[in-house]
């Protein structure tokens, strides 16, 4: 659930704000002074998502902490609260950080709409920069923000593993984010913005396998019309994610091991192997030890890659992460496409938590992606998620069924005339009851059809159907069609 940080040294001011607060479906901390809020902030437990602040406060006041969090780099959204809404106030508390301001006795409506537009902004800026670190490669591990106990132990196991150049294998269910894990183990390391090259060893054909993995040189094999470096060349001094590893056939595997034990590469048609440097992870969605068990991966490539496991875990196992991924992904997609949907409904956050989501985070991705380009309002409710709601338990959605087209006129009665097209080349081998043609009658046919099509000339006409022209006037005799023939008819007999 959403949090929201309450910092005001006046208890009447703070439950009024509390309650309306959660009446909008958020979660209240209140503390009652800045040096409070700061070691809340600090402490980073509980997570807060956003900051009421009075500016008007003993001690350290409003700008004080702004102030502060400036210095000690907490990127937090901030509403301040004042009671003398004087323009040089307001201005001052903007430069310093703040989103929004309002004033004492702030309405609930202006406070919400405020939320929500501070919410958006400040989850449509995180997600810029954390797209930004990962394009640049210098996406941290802890730009991955959770209130998951589960996939809190992953990441402190993720920034151990990054202190060091060990090898390290990430297991998890597809769309967990396997891939993103890597990418800030990376930039949390010594390789912090170095090459990341990615190879989804279940996308590569088999016979090119060892080609991507390892370069090839010109002519080394039929198609080979240039030199290529490969993947292991190109990570040279950066990192190697090699996804989906399980999927890598046994041949191309005998060579990877030796390439992670010598430091090397053999290319295709190379006279001698290549040196290389690199920081190796391998992801996996399926159960290597099971693949080692049925002989489909190697035993001695396994234990290589395996030394320093850690499980990335489902979704569904840390649906405490469900609410800010969702606004995360909420402020992305309303900014390209850009839609003036600002929230997300506690009815369908509720909804979003319950689901079980068996295609984890890129499906949740995908599922607010539909549903922002769905919505006509400024929130998401549950109508915009159909396929969710009719897959959990209470939820319904009504779908306006299509109008029905309008019935045709009936047609006019009239006669119906069945007309026979034939094609004029062919021959009918039934009669007009459904029995075969005798086949005088379908010779017959075709001697006539022979006679038009070669205009009557009887060498052709002989020629084409096989027969004497002694047995072909004999025939066209019995038919009656001696006469009306070229003068061949009325040659000799051979």
């Amino acid at each position: 659930m959403t949090t929201i940080l309450i910092v005001d040294d006046d208890p009447v001011q703070r439950r009024l704000v509390e309650g309306m607060v959660r009446r909008f479906g958020y979660e209240p901390i209140i503390v009652g002074s800045g040096e409070e809020a700061l070691a809340l902030m600090a402490g980073g437990q509980p997570p807060v998502d956003l900051v009421l602040l009075d500016l008007v406060m003993p001690d350290l006041d409003g700008m004080g902490v702004l102030s502060a969090m400036r210095e000690r780099n907490i990127a937090l959204p901030v509403i301040v609260q004042t009671a003398h809404g004087s323009i040089e106030t307001v201005v001052s508390a903007m430069r310093a950080g703040a989103v929004d301001f309002v004033v004492k006795p702030v309405g609930a409506e202006r406070l919400q709409v405020s939320i929500a537009n501070a919410l958006r902004a400040g989850a449509l800026e995180e997600e810029i920069r954390r797209m930004k670190r990962r394009v640049e490669g210098s996406l941290q591990i802890r730009d991955i923000s959770t209130r998951s106990e589960a996939m809190r132990r992953t990441l402190q196991l993720a920034e151990r593993a990054a202190r060091s150049s060990i090898p390290v294998l990430i297991e998890g269910e597809s769309g967990v984010g396997k891939e993103v894990l890597a990418r800030a183990i990376q930039g949390s390391g010594e390789r912090k913005g170095k090459p990341f090259v990615t190879v989804n060893c279940g996308a590569i054909p088999e016979n090119l396998v060892e080609s991507t993995l390892f370069g090839h040189e010109k002519g080394a094999f039929t198609g080979a019309t240039e030199k290529h470096a490969g993947k292991f060349v190109e990570a040279n001094g950066g990192t190697l994610f090699l996804d989906e590893i399980g999927e890598l056939p046994l041949d191309a595997q005998v060579k990877l091991l030796r390439a992670i034990q010598e430091g090397e590469v053999d290319p295709v048609g190379g006279r001698r192997p290549v040196k290389v440097d690199i920081r190796l992870i391998s992801a996996t969605n399926r159960s290597l030890l099971e693949l080692v068990k049925q002989g489909r991966f190697r035993e001695d490539l396994y234990y290589r890659l395996n030394v320093f496991p850690m499980t990335l875990p489902p979704l569904r196992a840390r649906r405490e992460d469900i609410p800010d991924l969702a606004n995360s992904f909420l402020a992305r997609f309303a900014a390209e496409e850009g839609k003036r949907v600002r929230s997300i409904t506690p009815e369908a956050m509720a909804l979003l938590t319950r689901y079980d989501w068996p295609g984890n985070v890129r499906q949740l991705e995908n599922a607010i992606f539909r549903a922002v380009v769905l919505a006509d309002g400024t929130e998401l409710t549950v109508a915009e998620f159909p396929q969710i709601a009719s897959q959990v338990e209470g939820y319904t959605v009504d779908i306006p069924p299509a109008p029905a087209a309008p019935a045709p006129a009936p047609a006019p009665a009239r006669e119906i005339v069945h007309v026979e097209v034939r094609d004029p080349a062919s021959l009918r081998l039934l009669d007009d009851v459904g029995d075969v043609r005798p086949l005088a009658d379908i010779e017959a046919d075709t001697i006539r059809f022979a006679l038009s099509h070669y205009r009557g000339h009887m060498s052709e006409v002989s020629r084409k159907l096989g027969i004497g022209r002694s047995t072909l006037y004999r025939k066209l005799k019995e038919l009656g069609l001696a006469e009306g023939t070229d003068g061949e008819a009325g040659a000799t007999t051979e």
